[in-house]
C-alpha cells in the first residue's frame, strides 16, 4: 500500500472495491452472529425451559437465565473488544470465539437443571462475544462513513437470517430435537468462516483518516451525540429484548394452540421484510447525509406498534401490531449499529467503545426480567407493553433532537 499523503476520506477505486467486498463479507458474518443466538433465545431455550419447569415457573427460570447471560455478555464483549484493540488483530479473536461458541452451544441443550442451564449459557455467551465484539470493531476499521447507511441496511439481513434459522431448525421432522443446536452451530460456521478466509488484511486508508479526525476537536463534539444514541438504543432494546424472550409466552396467552414453528415463521417473515426497508433507509441516509432521521422515525413506529399490542386482545390485530413493531425495531437496530461506528470518538479504541455501546444490548436483559416478573403476573402483558411504548416514544424524541443537528 502506498505511503503517499492522502486527503481524509479520499479512497481510490481499488480501495473502494476492497471496502465493498469486506462490507458484504461482514454482513454475512454478522448474520451468522444472529443465527447463533436467535433460534436459541427466542424458541429453543424458552421451549426447553417450559418443558423442564412448566409455563408458570418457566418465566422465573427464563428471567434468571437471561440475567446471568446478560452479565456474561456485557463483560466479555467489552473485554474481548478491548483485547482486539490492544493486539490489533480482530481476525484471531473472531476465529477463537467462533470455535468456542460453536462447541459450547450444543451443551445448552444437554442441561436439565436451572443451575446447569445458567452455567451453559454463561460459557456460550463468553465464546459468542469473543467473536462478536472484535467483529463489530472490524467493520469500523474498513467501512468508510459514506457507506455506513449501506452497511446498516446489509446488517438488517442478520435478524432475518436468525429468524430463518429458527424456522428451519424447528421444522417438524427435519432434524431430531437433540441435533437442533448442532445444526445451528454449523450454520454459524458457514456464515462467519468466509470473512475469516477472504477479508483483506490490514486497515484501509479511511480508517487512518478516521483516527486523525478522532484525535481532533471532532471527538469532543461527538460526545453529546454518543450519549443520546446510547440512551435511545437502550430504550428500544428494552422493548426488543422483552419481545425476543417472551414472544412465545405472549402469543400463547392469546391462543394456547400457537406452536413453536408458527412463532418462528412469524418472526422470520417480519425480519425478512425488514431487509429491503432497512436497505432503502440506509441508502437514503447516505445520499442525503441524514444518518439519524431514519432512526427517529423507526423508533416512533415501533412505539405505535407496542401501543396497539397493549390495547388489543384480538389475535389477528395483535400479530399485525407485533409485525409493525418488529419491522420498525429491526430497521432501527441495524441502522443504529452502523451509524454508531460514525460517531465513536476514539476509532483507535473501537473494540472497547463498541463493547461499552453493546451494554445497550445486554443491559435490557438485566432490566427486562424484573419488568416481566413485576408486571405480567399481576397486570398481564398489556401493562408491560404500555411501558415499553413510552420508552420507544422517548427514544424517538431524543433522536429527533439529534437529527435536527444532522
Amino acid at each position: 500500500m502506498s505511503n503517499a499523503v492522502r486527503l481524509p476520506g479520499v479512497i481510490d477505486r481499488g480501495e473502494a472495491v476492497q471496502s465493498h467486498r469486506f462490507t458484504l463479507l461482514f454482513a454475512l458474518a454478522w448474520a451468522g452472529g444472529a443465527v447463533a443466538y436467535t433460534p436459541l433465545l427466542t424458541i429453543l431455550l424458552p421451549s426447553q425451559v417450559s418443558e423442564l419447569a412448566g409455563s408458570q415457573l418457566g418465566v422465573s427460570w427464563l428471567a434468571q437465565i437471561a440475567l446471568a447471560g446478560a452479565v456474561a455478555a456485557s463483560l466479555s464483549n467489552v473485554l474481548f473488544g478491548y483485547l482486539s484493540d490492544v493486539t490489533r488483530n480482530r481476525r484471531a479473536w473472531v476465529a477463537a470465539g467462533l470455535v468456542l461458541s460453536s462447541l459450547l452451544l450444543p451443551q445448552i441443550g444437554q442441561a436439565r437443571t436451572l443451575e446447569g442451564l445458567i452455567l451453559a449459557v454463561i460459557g456460550w455467551q463468553l465464546g459468542l462475544n469473543m467473536m462478536l465484539g472484535p467483529l463489530a470493531a472490524w467493520a469500523g476499521d474498513h467501512v468508510p462513513d459514506s457507506a455506513k447507511g449501506l452497511l446498516g441496511g446489509l446488517m438488517a439481513f442478520a435478524p432475518g437470517g436468525g429468524a430463518l434459522a429458527g424456522a428451519i431448525v424447528t421444522q417438524p421432522l427435519l432434524v431430531p430435537d437433540d441435533l437442533r443446536l448442532w445444526l445451528v452451530a454449523a450454520l454459524v460456521v458457514g456464515c462467519v468462516l468466509p470473512v475469516l478466509l477472504f477479508a483483506p488484511i490490514g486497515r484501509v486508508p479511511q480508517a487512518a483518516a478516521d483516527n486523525q479526525a478522532g484525535q481532533s476537536g471532532v471527538r469532543l463534539a461527538r460526545r453529546r451525540a454518543v450519549m443520546g444514541m446510547w440512551f435511545a438504543r437502550l430504550a428500544v432494546q428494552v422493548a426488543e429484548a422483552t419481545l425476543f424472550a417472551y414472544l412465545l409466552f405472549w402469543l400463547r396467552t392469546l391462543n394456547p394452540a400457537i406452536s413453536e414453528n408458527q412463532t418462528a415463521r412469524l418472526f422470520s417473515v417480519i425480519m425478512v421484510l425488514s431487509v429491503p426497508v432497512a436497505l432503502a433507509a440506509g441508502r437514503w441516509s447516505d445520499r442525503h447525509d441524514k444518518p439519524i432521521t431514519p432512526l427517529a422515525v423507526s423508533a416512533l413506529v415501533s412505539a405505535a406498534g407496542l401501543l396497539v399490542m397493549a390495547l388489543t386482545s384480538d389475535l389477528g390485530l395483535a400479530i399485525a401490531a407485533y409485525g409493525l413493531f418488529g419491522l420498525a425495531s429491526a430497521v432501527f437496530l441495524s441502522l443504529h449499529s452502523s451509524q454508531t461506528l460514525r460517531i465513536l470518538p476514539r476509532p483507535g479504541r473501537r473494540g472497547r467503545d463498541l463493547g461499552l455501546f453493546n451494554l445497550t444490548n445486554t443491559v435490557p436483559s438485566l432490566i427486562m426480567p424484573w419488568l416481566a416478573i413485576a408486571l405480567v403476573p399481576l397486570f398481564g402483558f398489556q401493562a408491560l407493553f404500555l411501558i415499553l411504548a413510552l420508552l420507544g416514544l422517548a427514544a424517538a424524541l431524543l433522536l429527533g433532537t439529534i437529527a435536527r443537528r444532522d
